[in-house]
């Protein structure tokens, strides 16, 4: 195996290079901190972000490239397929494929097969008002079926990195990830249940997930499609 690593810029707040890999060049980024550890992560735009201590000169930073070299193939392979599957989501409606048409139109106009819009805009817009109708029906039905004494939760959504749902015991409320909106219905049913139970049980223990198979039996295989 071949590793090619080579500086082409430098800035003020930390130097660039880049690594070849398949025939393609990704930009590497350090970023020096007051921290004891190194770290190394691939980001969504597939740029690999290094971050280390003030002392670390290029050298060592080569080094430690040099020695996890396979370990950031396989973050930019798993983090090139996690962009594949959302890109493949990104015109989809809990699952079902849409087709995105743009043309000169005031408000958008949706069929069941074809969704017309004037720009990004509109589409996203689009998106946020489906899921604040389709959340709140899905989060209805499923808050009746709880057998087990709990509020009647406030619904907020937004993007989130990291979480595809939220629950907040204090203010009663539950934020969703807006990016369930494109995915399949089993999923929003699992995250909304599985917030829900946390009005009863505010952690991941025994008790918990016995909670969640009360209501989603199948759980444990959702999760690891939706992981």
């Amino acid at each position: 195996m071949v590793f090619y690593l080579f500086f082409v810029l430098k800035y003020h707040y930390g130097d660039v290079m880049h690594i070849k890999y398949n025939e393609k060049e990704y930009p590497v980024f350090i970023i020096k901190k007051n921290n004891k550890n190194l770290y190394i992560k691939v980001d969504t735009d597939l740029n690999i972000k290094i971050t280390c201590p003030y002392f670390y000169t290029k050298k060592m930073i080569n080094k430690v490239i040099e020695d996890n070299i396979n370990s950031i193939y396989k973050m930019i392979d798993k983090q090139s397929k996690k962009n594949e599957i959302k890109k493949q989501d990104d015109n989809k409606l809990l699952s079902k494929k849409i087709n995105i048409i743009y043309k000169p139109v005031k408000t958008p106009f949706y069929d069941g097969d074809n969704l017309i819009v004037k720009d990004s805009k509109m589409l996203s817009n689009w998106y946020k008002n489906m899921a604040k109708n389709i959340f709140a029906q899905y989060l209805d039905e499923l808050y009746y079926l709880f057998e087990e004494k709990i509020p009647y939760p406030s619904l907020k959504i937004r993007l989130m990195k990291t979480r595809w749902g939220v629950c907040n015991r204090k203010n009663n409320c539950i934020t969703l990830n807006l990016e369930l909106i494109r995915k399949d219905s089993k999923f929003l049913k699992y995250v909304i249940i599985h917030e829900l139970s946390h009005f009863v049980h505010f952690n991941h223990g025994k008790d918990f997930w016995k909670l969640v198979s009360k209501y989603c039996k199948d759980y444990k295989e959702i999760r690891k499609e939706l992981k």
